[in-house]
């Protein structure tokens, strides 16, 4: 009886144990992205009180992305190097301390510092989250779950960041101290970041480590390759692709990448293994979810323009509007986590990504004007065009997350399980710069040509066009480069729905257990 009873309360104190290591987890990746869209909203605050010029406003959120982007393999392998619950510390005081050196900023150049160094410590923690995840929990329906609960937030955090953003930019106060509202926005995460930290190693194991392995040169090029990359995208979607700065960016981020595939070939112990692209099924995962996020920009780059431009949405009405992304995210990532266990991935996967493909296309066809209608037919527009589409959206992404989440990291070795997870965040971090620009270049082009036409049009009739006229103009303007932006973006959902049909193989009974796959031989 007394071993039945130690049995039990040591069952019991694990799983109390894996559900506190999960919180902190989830928390820190939370934390991690939705610090890239909290910002925004409190943007036209930031440039006012700091001065900040406006062609250099775009990178206080751009300086994140970057950073964050392209230091995803370098923090993922040095989890594996030097102990994931180490580097997931380290990076969480990181972002902590840098978030309270940006909320307290007093000029432009601290300010973006403070950011790119968030974004350091982002790309140190959030790969290393993940990886604690694969190696923490056990295969089977726990591990489903965690991964659920990771994918959630991972989808979430930019809905969440858009009201949260929006919520404490009004503020004017906090505990009587007079405080600018956008410096809650950075201020909010260094008691987060750094309880969370100091948290972390009563519930969370650490790994085995590896010092003195670190591929040094192949660190260099590919950081510095990543950036090249993605900086160049990002540039593509406000300069145009044929600026000179975004095709020597790009080409000299291709041939840093090529330089680095090519040491990775050659030294004994590479950043970027090649054994973890060597599984089909994983190499499939980390493909969608390059289109899949690039596909999801989409929705709240361009949606949130057209609420608050088109409807008149106030940024917190903004926030609120998407709310139910956010409760259908987590729904269908519960339910997925529970199917998965039942169903295999590709299937979950595949229709959450056609679902998600028809609800992009239910955004092209919003109504391109609804400055004249009364309050409650711009509500009804709401409910009517936006919130059906933004539910089927969320229960795609939420059937989409999960799945591709686990198969990405599934099987890898245990020395490998950091890499893995860095790989699966920069080609979402990649793929949403890409994916974006891509929308941001085909957005464009229809605006400009619309312009151009209208412009043309009341020349030659030598017409003066009133002001109410030229806002609606605007509004239709606008709504068409969006609405051509999202058909792009379900387009860009339909390749990755392709590549899960085709190419993601595993079987969901796999899917439940642990341990390395077998060698794979090459030749």
């Amino acid at each position: 009886m007394t071993d039945v009873a130690s049995a039990e309360s040591t069952s019991s104190g694990s799983k109390q144990h894996l559900g506190w290591a999960l919180v902190l987890i989830s928390v820190a990746q939370l934390m991690v992205v939705l610090d890239g869209t909290i910002v925004n909203i409190a943007l036209p605050f930031i440039q006012h009180d700091l001065d900040i010029e406006t062609a250099n406003l775009r990178w206080v959120v751009t300086g994140y992305a970057l950073a964050f982007g392209s230091l995803l393999l370098l923090g993922g392998r040095l989890g594996d190097l030097y102990g994931r619950r180490r580097v997931f510390m380290t990076g969480l005081v990181i972002f902590g301390v840098a978030s309270l050196l940006g909320g307290l900023a007093t000029n432009e150049g601290l300010l973006l510092t403070a950011r790119a160094f968030q974004g350091f410590g982002a790309a140190l923690a959030s790969p290393a989250a993940l990886a604690l995840i694969a190696t923490t929990f056990p295969a089977g329906p726990a591990r489903s779950r965690a991964f659920a609960v990771y994918a959630a937030m991972s989808g979430v955090g930019a809905a969440v960041g858009l009201l949260l953003g929006g919520w404490l930019t009004g503020l004017d106060s906090v505990f009587g101290l007079d405080v600018e509202g956008w410096r809650l926005t950075l201020l909010i995460n260094t008691p987060i970041g750094i309880v969370t930290a100091l948290l972390a190693p009563r519930f969370l194991n650490e790994s085995e480590s590896h010092p003195g392995e670190l591929d040094l040169p192949g660190a260099v090029t590919g950081t510095l390759g990543v950036l090249g990359l993605v900086y160049g995208i990002s540039r593509a979607g406000t300069d145009g692709w044929g600026d000179t700065w975004t095709l020597a960016s790009i080409g000299a981020g291709l041939l840093l990448l090529a330089t680095f595939l090519l040491i990775e070939r050659r030294v004994e112990h590479p950043l970027l293994p090649v054994r973890v692209f060597a599984n089909r099924t994983r190499a499939a995962s980390f493909v969608a979810m390059f289109f899949a996020p690039a596909a999801m920009f989409a929705m709240f780059f361009y949606l949130s323009q057209y609420i608050q431009t088109v409807m008149g949405y106030s940024p917190i009405q903004a926030g609120v509007a998407f709310l139910p992304f956010c409760f259908g995210l987590v729904a269908a990532a519960g339910i997925s986590s529970n199917l998965i266990n039942r169903i295999d991935p590709r299937f979950l996967a595949g229709v959450g990504t056609l679902m998600a493909a028809v609800a992009l296309y239910g955004f092209s066809l919003i109504p391109h004007d609804t400055s004249a209608l009364p309050i409650h037919d711009i509500q009804a527009s709401y409910w009517a065009d936006i919130l059906p589409y933004i539910v089927l959206m969320s229960f795609g992404m939420g059937m989409t997350f999960v799945p591709l989440t686990l198969t990405a990291v599934h099987h890898l070795r245990d020395q490998d399980t950091g890499i893995g997870s860095g790989v699966l965040n920069t080609m979402q971090q990649v793929g949403g710069a890409l994916g974006l620009s891509l929308l941001a270049t085909v957005a464009t082009q229809t605006i400009d040509d619309l312009v151009g036409g209208l412009g043309a049009a009341a020349a030659k009739a030598s017409a003066q066009v009133a002001p109410a006229q030229q806002v609606i103009a605007q509004h239709q303007i606008f709504t068409a480069g969006a609405t051509d932006a999202f058909l792009l973006g379900s387009g860009l959902m339909l390749i990755a729905s392709l590549v899960t049909w085709a190419f993601l193989n595993v079987k969901h009974q796999e899917l439940a257990t642990d341990g390395p796959e077998a060698p794979v031989h090459v030749g």
